[in-house]
């Protein structure tokens, strides 16, 4: 195995607990679309994490569209892209919390200087920025080393799709079997194993312990190399793959 030379963390659920606060806003905005739409079905939160889960909003929104039968124009679907950015970000900014453990674990990171260390996440890269400032996680990355799917790439995609992971790759100047990703989600973990990523399945997000395990098992069987319970076990976890 080459040496691994740079860690790629997603941000929402993994160092930021960020999903179920996004998620919120993100169900009324798109409770409002259906309603526009003429469309019977609504969303609570978890309703709508449940199904889109580690995507976008913009990916969120196509898969609306596809599920419920109806055709947004470029400029309605962006209008709304920007409509639920701006929510989420007063909300982030208002109760945001880190991930319990992962503020520690990325200051004794940041001191060792063993690894380089970038943010890699599907969301909007306002909204990114937003969380891992309100947490006090930004001073562990340099500001060109935060990555988005949503507006970082030429053209804007989500996870599963492996092009923001290889994009940032490209740009920190590493090649993707140099790096180990942390993922909580399927979509997330299939992007990093697409571009070829050796992948950590952080599950601490999770509760309760039976809903944690459920998640490691699917992670793993989508390409996951380790699973991480809490950010006390990074070190651990780390030797394992480098091990490899």
């Amino acid at each position: 195995m080459p040496k691994i030379v740079e860690l790629l963390f997603d941000c929402d659920n993994t160092l930021v607990l960020s999903e179920e606060l996004a998620f919120e806003a993100c169900a009324a905005l798109a409770n409002e679309i259906l309603e526009k739409q003429g469309k019977d079905a609504r969303y609570t939160g978890p309703e709508l994490m449940k199904d889109f889960v580690g995507q976008n909003f913009r990916g969120v929104v196509r898969g609306m569209e596809d599920k419920y039968n109806f055709q947004l124009s470029d400029e309605e679907r962006e209008s709304y892209v920007k409509m639920e950015e701006d929510r989420v970000i007063a909300t982030l900014k208002a109760k945001a919390q880190p991930c319990i453990g992962a503020n520690e674990e990325l200051a004794k990171l940041y001191e060792s200087k063993k690894y380089g260390m970038a943010v890699v996440s599907s969301s909007a890269l306002r909204r990114v920025v937003a969380s891992v400032e309100k947490v006090d996680q930004a001073k562990y990355f340099p500001k060109d080393h935060i990555f988005s799917a949503a507006t970082s790439l030429p053209k804007p995609t989500t996870k599963p799709d492996p092009a923001i992971y290889l994009f940032a790759c490209e740009k920190i100047g590493v090649k993707p079997g140099e790096c180990v990703a942390v993922e909580d989600s399927k979509s997330g973990t299939l992007s990093a194993v697409r571009a070829g990523i050796h992948t950590i399945a952080y599950v601490g997000s999770y509760s309760p312990q039976s809903k944690a395990k459920e998640v490691a098992d699917m992670l793993v069987s989508n390409g996951a190399k380790v699973v991480m319970n809490h950010w006390s076990e990074f070190e651990k976890c780390m030797a394992e793959i480098e091990a490899m």
